[in-house]
This record gives C-alpha cells, structure tokens and sequence, in this order.
C-alpha cells in the first residue's frame, strides 16, 4: 500500500459471552436504557426485538444514539484507548470518537442483548504494510525526515476507514 494518512475503526462486540467487567457494564447499562426507552415505540408492548421495533416504525432506530448515550461514563473511564487492539509492542492504540450500535435486543430475554462499539481513531501516518502489518505514526508524518513509528496488525474488525496518499 502506498504512503499515506489514514484513519481506522476498530468494531468490539459485546454480548452475553462478553467476559469482562467493562464488556458486562456496557450490556447491563445499554439494556436498561434499551428497555426503558423501547416503549416510546412499543406502546402496546405487541414487540419484542429491537428489529421488529425497528421494521415497525423506522423511529426506533434512535434507540442507537439514546442507549449509546448512557454509556458516556464507561466509555470516558477507557481513556480514548481502544479494548481489544494494540500494536505489536502491547501498547493499546487511541481512538478519538465512537459510535454505539444496537445489533439486536429483546424486551423479554437481557441475555439476547447484543451491541457494538466502533472506536474511530485520529489520523495516523502509513508508511507501508509489510503482509498484514501496517506501519504508522500517530498525526502528519509527511513533511518529517523520521518520526515515532509502531506496527498495527490488520485483523478482524479492524478497517482503514479514510485514506489519502501523498
């Protein structure tokens, strides 16, 4: 792959088989608000998934943005550090935003609760890939004779998300 700046989206998946502390918080917390703010859009409770909330009325797909919401706490206590990815050296890498997703849920059953966290990071410099190993430097690298550099391992649910040779 040719020079470039990027950015990356890491995608972690929590549900009932998800192990640790801050896994099981996300689930318990995000349910909650799931649950509570669900009836807005199940009035006469005839759902139970959030898909068929979802393919009743096309509103329910806020539940995103309003059970994301009510895990800011948990979130702010990862310190902009990605669960789950880090290079090579087992430094976690940083992310600057993220999105929460609903994958689905039911009112009746808090073990079929499954959701996503997508960790957007900042932009980094790729100087080349070797295999499946990415080469990087934290910002704009470009007009720098050497920089900073750590090795990122392409894997599953890990994508260049915006790029820009030079």
């Amino acid at each position: 792959m040719q020079k470039g700046l990027i950015k990356l989206a890491y995608r972690q998946v929590i549900d009932a088989g998800s192990k640790g502390n801050f896994e099981k918080s996300i689930l318990s917390v995000s349910y909650n608000e799931f649950f509570m703010k669900s009836q807005a859009y199940n009035k006469e409770q005839k759902f139970k998934t959030f898909k068929e909330m979802v393919a009743n009325d096309g509103k329910a797909n806020s539940l995103h943005y309003k059970s994301g919401f009510a895990i800011g706490n948990l979130i702010e206590q990862l310190n902009n550090k990605i669960p789950e990815l880090q290079d090579t050296l087992g430094k976690s890498v940083d992310f600057e935003m993220h999105e929460f997703e609903i994958i689905d849920s039911d009112i009746t059953n808090p073990a079929a609760h499954k959701v996503a966290i997508v960790y957007f990071t900042d932009i980094f410099t790729l100087f080349g890939n070797m295999a499946e190993y990415l080469l990087l430097a934290k910002g704009n690298q470009s007009v720098n004779d050497s920089a900073e550099t750590f090795v990122l391992k392409m894997q599953l649910n890990l994508a260049i998300v915006n790029y820009r040779p030079f």
